[in-house]
């Protein structure tokens, strides 16, 4: 048995849990409201506030989707309780990072300025402090959305490894190498 697909999820005060005719699952909570379909195979169970995972059979497929639906219904009750929020840190001089609503102005050091929309189900907010540097916070209540958003954000410079100048994630370690020797 798939170790995460076992585990029950216990629904928190104030959530709502619904499973559709067609397996969608529905999830309302204080932050808002998230859908999410599930294979017809998967069994869920709701009952006195504990959601549980089963499978009919011990195929491969069977298996791989029973943890996977778990921890996406998992990622939705946390996502409508508590949020997500992702931070990326921009590394260069002279990188720059601006917001008017959900429009993300950054200055990468290209000729030009990059103009990024956000998502309407997500908020920015970006700081830029004397001393440090620049940083882009992603608030939002789908995990998946705002993995795939500071994704993107990355890809548009990522932190290359000789003086670690580009789009990271806070916190992210990068793997420096060393540049070219001293001549003679």
């Amino acid at each position: 048995m798939s170790r995460i697909g076992k585990k029950p999820i216990t629904v928190p005060q104030g959530v709502t849990i619904t499973v559709g005719s067609d397996n969608v699952i529905t999830v309302k909570g204080p932050k808002g409201e998230l859908k999410q379909a599930v294979d017809r195979d998967i069994i869920v169970e709701l009952k006195d506030g504990v959601v549980n995972f089963g499978r009919p059979t011990d195929q491969i497929r069977h298996r791989a989707m029973h943890g996977l639906y778990r921890a996406l219904i998992a990622n939705l009750v946390k996502g409508v309780t508590e949020g997500y929020k992702k931070e990326l840190e921009l590394v260069g001089v002279g990188f720059k990072a601006a917001n008017t609503g959900n429009l993300l102005d950054l200055a990468l050091g290209y000729s030009h300025n990059i103009i990024f929309e956000i998502p309407k189900e997500l908020k920015v907010n970006t700081v830029t402090e004397k001393g440090q540097n620049p940083k882009i916070l992603l608030e939002g209540i789908d995990k998946q959305l705002i993995g795939q958003v500071a994704a993107k954000l990355r890809s548009l410079r990522k932190p290359e490894p000789y003086k670690g100048k580009g789009v990271k994630y806070a916190g992210e370690i990068l793997r420096r190498k060393a540049g070219k020797a001293a001549g003679k």
